[in-house]
């Protein structure tokens, strides 16, 4: 849909950011809606992995950093082979080090996925992930997601206005004034 149509809202409603002004949302059984900030933002923690428009990254962390920073609130063991394996297919192993600042905005968008992915959320919400990516890059990377969504068993919801992005879906929705038309 165009812009302003309600795509990153509906996003963020399934991501449990914001709340419906009537209506539920189920992700794996439960009603999202129902629960306390406190337990929505561990549902988030552990099934859901944001991709925002804006990257989201943390200044004070270097990449390695900001991608490990999901599995670190979640107490779970981090695998220096596993950044490195997705940092490799992403492009950016070069860069673990470096503060994400001094990144171009595709290395940063690249950041954003792999640490949306690192630890294999249920699902992967991403808004306008290839958005910052030259047009090689963003198949390159919407092939590699849908490779690693297929292998951990996750959906992946996107909102795009790349049409060659939307034809590599298995499904397609549109959007016109807050509405799935």
């Amino acid at each position: 849909g165009s812009s302003g149509c309600g795509k990153t809202t509906l996003l963020n409603l399934l991501g449990g950011l914001e709340n419906p002004t009537h209506g539920c949302v189920y992700i794996n059984d439960v009603d999202i809606t129902q629960l306390s900030m406190e337990e929505r933002s561990s549902f988030r923690r552990w099934h859901i992995g944001f991709i925002f428009q804006n990257f989201n990254l943390i200044p004070e962390m270097n990449v390695f950093e900001n991608i490990v920073l999901p599995a670190k609130l979640m107490e779970r063991n981090i695998s220096k082979k596993e950044v490195m394996r997705i940092a490799e297919e992403l492009e950016i192993e070069e860069k673990l080090l470096q503060n994400p600042m001094t990144l171009s905005g595709g290395q940063q968008q690249r950041v954003a996925i792999a640490r949306a992915i690192y630890t294999h959320p249920t699902i992967l919400l991403g808004d306008e992930l290839t958005g910052n990516l030259d047009s090689t890059t963003s198949i390159s990377v919407m092939k590699f997601l849908k490779k690693m969504c297929k292998k951990y068993s996750q959906t992946m919801i996107i909102v795009t206005h790349d049409e060659r992005i939307a034809a590599m879906a298995d499904r397609i929705i549109q959007m016109k004034d807050g509405r799935v038309v």
